[in-house]
């Protein structure tokens, strides 16, 4: 038997907070004494370790109780929902962290863009591409790209690279963007274009797409101090990590990159 002090200590645990498992009914004494002293056996500091445990994966006090009774395989479907919401909680506090970012850039735009987003002068290697061009409303960029992949499998060629989106008209317009649909892609096909190396000034933006916006901004503010470089292109989206290679949007990564010449 241990004294609610020498157990406290070997569950490392203080003493208050045993008195209120004790009220709430999850870890009782084993025996009270005449003088009121709370006793507790060796054998409890495993049920002791389960509640700890099991607070620590975000359940509720009022919870755990009902989870200690519990057979492994019912305790394994209740983590299992434990752990999907744990999910969206990280995807929800994901969410704020990318408000109060763009909320803070706002306020100190330049100094916030140039910590967040890294911008680099590249030489872009050749590409073989496959592509579809349309005028499209922004909603309707992801069936474009379905339509862009079925094509590629109809005329027998091999996705071997990153899908990218090149935007082709003289402004930009959430209701009708021309925009071209790429793939890189092997095999022939007379539709097939070779799009040379050239130099680019890019940037990898992380997270959803509505937050885009913020790597354009520190590109336009690096080309805005280096006057040396001309844009000679249309801008390319390159999607690096897309919707399909990852969990949730926030581990989306995508390129950003400007054709540019270097002015002698």
């Amino acid at each position: 038997m241990f004294t609610i002090g020498e157990f406290s200590k070997l569950g490392r645990i203080s003493p208050r907070m045993l008195r209120y498992y004790d009220a709430m009914g999850l870890l009782r004494p084993t025996r009270i004494g005449e003088n009121g002293y709370r006793y507790y056996e060796a054998a409890q500091l495993e049920t002791l370790a389960e509640i700890e445990t099991l607070k620590d994966y975000g359940f509720a006090l009022s919870e755990i109780g009902e989870l200690l009774t519990l057979s492994g395989q019912e305790l394994a479907v209740r983590l299992h929902r434990r752990r999907l919401a744990a999910y969206d909680e990280i995807y929800t506090l994901r969410k704020k962290l990318r408000q109060m970012e763009d909320a803070m850039m706002k306020m100190e735009k330049c100094n916030l863009l140039k910590d967040q987003y890294h911008v680099i002068v590249m030489e872009t290697p050749a590409q073989r591409v496959y592509g579809i061009r349309r005028k499209i409303n922004i909603s309707e960029t992801g069936d474009l790209f379905e339509e862009l992949y079925k094509k590629v499998d109809e005329l027998g060629l091999t996705r071997c690279g990153a899908a990218q989106q090149v935007y082709l008209g003289e402004e930009f317009s959430y209701e009708s963007m021309d925009i071209e649909a790429q793939v890189e892609v092997s095999g022939e096909h007379p539709d097939v274009k070779v799009i040379p190396a050239r130099l680019c000034v890019a940037t990898t933006h992380i997270g959803p797409f509505e937050g885009l916006h913020n790597a354009y901004d520190a590109i336009c503010s690096w080309l805005a101090e280096h006057p040396e470089y001309k844009v000679t292109g249309p801008s390319v989206e390159r999607y690096l990590k897309d919707v399909d290679m990852v969990k949730d949007e926030e581990e989306l990564e995508t390129g950003i990159l400007f054709p540019v010449q270097k002015l002698q």
